[in-house]
């Protein structure tokens, strides 16, 4: 199976070929600001380093952050009702109570609560109430808004109610999309909800762009699958992301890490990747990021579906260096995708990272000459900058004393030439291509997270039926059933809640479908 993985940064959109063997050729084209045109480019460019035909490409995988730009940059996101199936209870806070108010403005800040609902064991809080919510439907579609949320107390107990009330709106207004929040989030009312309505708000545009990718693909000839990466490392196809585009969030940093353990074949580490613009650091645990435990913030929003536990310093190749009275400050802007023409080094008049780089002897790119003004004593304090704010966000990532090596990867690795503290920093080979290796080599994943009440029923059959569910999402995902197996399996007892609860979070993963 011959694969192309995309991963389009910020900077740069970096492109990989690879076949079982593995990488058959790595590229990086410059990101343009239509992003679409940079895909394209990336595509042709990777054929022609790799040889191959348009016709032996069986699958292209994208990682993209459109959908996050478009929540924190506050554009493109559609007018979305939000209906909380919940009364008489949690009336006292509404949808979207802690949201921004210029990001409630963006979409609307249409919310309804009707009856419905369930307690932590599945009984109903109160019944649904049909004609309620044929009058909520008369309103959302009097308003033209085309997109809408449904969330249900303990939706992830019972889905029933979500899905009922899913057809009745769609009876009511026909083409209307429609997300539940079952299928996105995890138990935590306000943050699930959260996410579903986030993911609403994203449907219109998703389509959008994902009918450009398959545009952009097959304008190179390419006849292959598509899919996008996800932001636990795994895939899901274009179909599925369309209907779910807030599973893209963190998808870069993801790829990066997954990409970093198949190149370096070290499964337990730290993982830097720097960028064009930032240093994104995280934890490998098995070969796979480790999965964030709190609540994550999107765009000044809590949510709560998985994401990987990633933080980033504004620390990449062309971040700004100025010196000043109070000392040398390193980023957080950048020249962005514009280091070739801005940075000093290419005959642009912008002081970078990768200028200073370039001045230390450390790296060759561009015309040294350009930097030779800059004297060792300030370049040798930028460096000590940047290794100072290096070694703060891998202590950051570190869970224990224990001497975990540090893998470096993106095309900003330059940066490092050297131990990070007291660990050891390892740079595989096509590291600066690492992010599109994580996307070419991802596996398809589903996950089910929810509360199963012992007292009536065993545990064993409470795990076989959590196991059984998630199997059944990461077919719907794209995997083959036939390579499918548990990778994590949570039981937390639920020690506040009556009749022996227990919250049970497994993940399923297999290998991508063909044919």
């Amino acid at each position: 199976m011959i694969r192309i993985g995309i991963d389009v940064g910020g900077t740069n959109t970096d492109a990989v070929a690879m076949d079982t063997s593995g990488v058959i050729a790595g590229i990086k084209a410059s990101t343009t600001q239509d992003v679409m045109t940079g895909v394209v480019n990336a595509l042709r460019s990777i054929l022609d380093a790799s040889g191959l035909k348009p016709d032996a490409i069986d699958a292209v995988m994208i990682g993209t952050t459109h959908f996050t730009n478009a929540v924190v940059q506050r554009r493109d996101l559609a007018a979305t009702a939000a209906v909380r199936l919940c009364l008489p209870a949690t009336a006292s806070l509404p949808p979207m109570v802690d949201w921004p108010d210029d990001l409630k403005a963006a979409i609307g800040n249409n919310a309804w609560l009707a009856h419905g609902g369930n307690e932590f064991d599945g009984r109903p809080i109160s019944l649904l109430d049909e004609e309620e919510l044929r009058g909520i439907a008369g309103e959302i579609a009097s308003r033209g808004i085309r997109t809408i949320a449904i969330t249900s107390v303990f939706s992830p107990v019972s889905a029933e109610l979500e899905q009922r009330a899913a057809a009745i709106f769609e009876e009511a207004i026909p083409g209307v999309h429609i997300t539940l929040s079952s299928e996105i989030g995890r138990i935590g009312l306000l943050e699930r909800e959260n996410a579903a309505i986030m993911n609403a708000c994203l449907r219109e545009l998703s389509t959008h762009v994902i009918d450009a990718f398959r545009k952009a693909i097959a304008e190179t000839g390419i006849k292959g699958r598509f899919y996008l990466t996800q932001n636990d490392g795994t895939l899901m196809d274009a179909a599925f992301a369309e209907k779910f585009p807030v599973l893209t969030f963190a998808s870069g940093p993801t790829n990066s890490m997954r990409g970093a353990a198949f190149l370096s074949g070290v499964k337990e580490a730290i993982v830097v990747d720097i960028g064009g613009t930032t240093s994104d650091v995280g934890s490998l645990h098995k070969g796979f990021p480790r999965q964030a435990t709190t609540a994550v913030e999107i765009g000044g929003v809590r949510t709560n579906f998985r994401m990987p536990d990633v933080f980033s310093i504004g620390l990449g190749g062309g971040s700004h260096v100025v010196e000043s009275e109070a000392g040398v400050q390193v980023g957080p802007t950048s020249v962005g995708y514009r280091l070739v023409k801005d940075a000093l080094i290419f005959g642009g008049s912008t002081l970078t990272t990768s200028d200073v780089v370039v001045a230390s002897g450390s790296a060759d790119l561009g015309d040294r000459s350009r930097v030779t003004h800059l004297s060792p004593a300030f370049v040798g304090k930028v460096r000590e900058k940047m290794q100072e704010m290096l070694e703060g966000c891998v202590e950051r990532s570190r869970l224990s004393d224990a001497p975990l090596p540090v893998i470096v990867v993106g095309g900003g690795s330059i940066l490092v030439d050297g131990p990070i503290g007291d660990l050891e920093v390892i740079k595989p080979n096509h590291y600066a291509v690492a992010n599109a290796v994580g996307a070419a080599i991802a596996q398809v994943s589903g996950e089910i997270d929810r509360v199963y009440v012992l007292s009536q029923m065993t545990r064993d059959h409470a795990l076989d039926d959590a196991k059984a569910q998630a199997v059944d999402a990461a077919i719907a995902a794209g995997a083959d059933r036939e390579t499918i197996e548990i990778v994590d399996v949570e039981d937390v007892p639920l020690a506040y809640l009556p009749g022996n609860a227990t919250r049970i979070r497994i993940k399923a993963v297999g290998e991508l479908h063909v044919g």
